[in-house]
């Protein structure tokens, strides 16, 4: 049986330190490994696969990073205390790789503003929508569903401006 270590929480002062932080190489945007909350680096939200195969530069600036540690604060993590480890499939885009991927023009993930979470199933997808829905401020939560491949997942947005328009749609097919 594996033990899992509980970390301790960070301090909001090390989070805001730690976001000033400039990337060592070049020096555009923050550092990619940077920690957003206790859980969340800011690399699982810039990683993607198809940016990598396209050679897209998908680096976050700092007013994207602060948009996607109010994402982690205010739905993320507590969604991971009730769920557990959470796996991001998508999450900030820049606007070369957005258009790669087929997003809109005005998606949230272009601002840091939204995430793409993995669903095992459809019962799991179910109880993490009703718990958004019942215990947490959000923009949208869509149940997600691409009946040509069979995939799912669960889209979140949150604005920090307190202008967040609760949209829930539990079966949203794309």
């Amino acid at each position: 049986m594996a033990v899992i270590q509980e970390l301790p929480m960070n301090e909001n002062l090390e989070l805001s330190q730690d976001m000033n932080r400039e990337r060592p190489e070049n020096g555009n945007g923050v550092d990619g490994d940077m920690l957003l909350t206790e859980h969340f680096r800011l690399s699982e939200f810039t990683r993607s696969g198809v940016a990598i195969r396209l050679g897209i530069d998908n680096k976050a600036s700092a007013a994207v990073a602060e948009n996607l540690r109010q994402l982690c604060i205010h739905v993320l993590e507590p969604l991971r205390r009730r769920f557990g480890v959470l796996r991001i499939t998508s999450g900030y885009r820049c606007k070369k790789l957005n258009r790669a991927v087929g997003g809109t023009a005005r998606s949230r993930h272009l601002t840091g503003n939204a995430a793409d979470l993995h669903i095992s199933s459809v019962e799991v997808g179910d109880k993490m929508f009703d718990f958004a829905l019942q215990n947490l401020d959000f923009d949208e939560l869509l149940f997600e569903h691409n009946k040509n491949r069979g995939t799912r997942w669960l889209h979140v947005s949150y604005m920090p401006n307190g202008r967040n328009r609760r949209r829930a749609v539990r079966r949203y097919f794309v």
